[in-house]
């Protein structure tokens, strides 16, 4: 799945670059973030799945703007060291999405991201402990999960092309199991640069 995802990320790139030459916008950013969602409530289960939030996210992302103000991006994210799941079990999420982008141009070197798509949430479960006898025994088990994704960003030029963008990304995940909600906010900023028109 991790070659798959880094190939549609890598085409998605190529394609964004061939757009340059028709004058378009071209945003190429990479990020950090934290991870936010709601915490278990119910006290009754002996188990209950933890919740889904904290570490740091790192992330990269392309977006692809014309001249109406419209375009397309694509964007992943995932957990920069690994997490423990119920506080035994190494965990890695990732989250990759491909939008439809609108923005709004508020004021010199200030302009407004919104966007809008869908995605794969794949968690990564890594089995540290176990050793096998005879040939080779897989090391990890993935699990994906399609989602929604909505995202706002302030992109701010500092510097001729280069960009600063605080942002907001919400996640819908369904069937969800391993983690209490579906309901998932990564809150952080990307640092990016601009080509073609701007």
């Amino acid at each position: 799945m991790r070659r798959f995802l880094s190939l549609a990320f890598a085409c998605t790139l190529a394609t964004f670059t061939g757009f340059a030459h028709a004058q378009q916008q071209i945003d190429i950013a990479v990020g950090g973030a934290e991870l936010y969602s709601p915490k278990p409530t119910n006290a009754s289960e002996a188990f209950p799945p933890p919740s889904e939030r904290g570490g740091i996210y790192a992330s990269v992302s392309a977006q692809v703007l014309f001249e109406n103000h419209y375009g397309l991006s694509a964007e992943s994210s995932w957990r920069y060291n690994k997490g423990l799941y119920n506080g035994f079990q190494s965990v890695r999420p990732m989250f990759t999405d491909v939008n439809g982008v609108f923005t709004h141009h508020l004021r010199n070197r200030l302009d407004a991201d919104f966007a809008g798509g869908v995605g794969i949430e794949t968690v990564i479960f890594y089995d540290e402990f176990s050793r096998c006898a005879f040939g080779s025994c897989p090391q990890s088990l993935t699990s994906n999960h399609f989602m929604m994704h909505l995202g706002a960003g302030f992109r701010y030029r500092v510097f001729r092309r280069f960009f600063v963008r605080p942002e907001a990304n919400y996640y819908y995940v369904i069937s969800n199991s391993e983690f209490h909600s579906g309901n998932v906010l990564r809150l952080g900023a990307s640092f990016g640069y601009t080509f073609g028109h701007k």
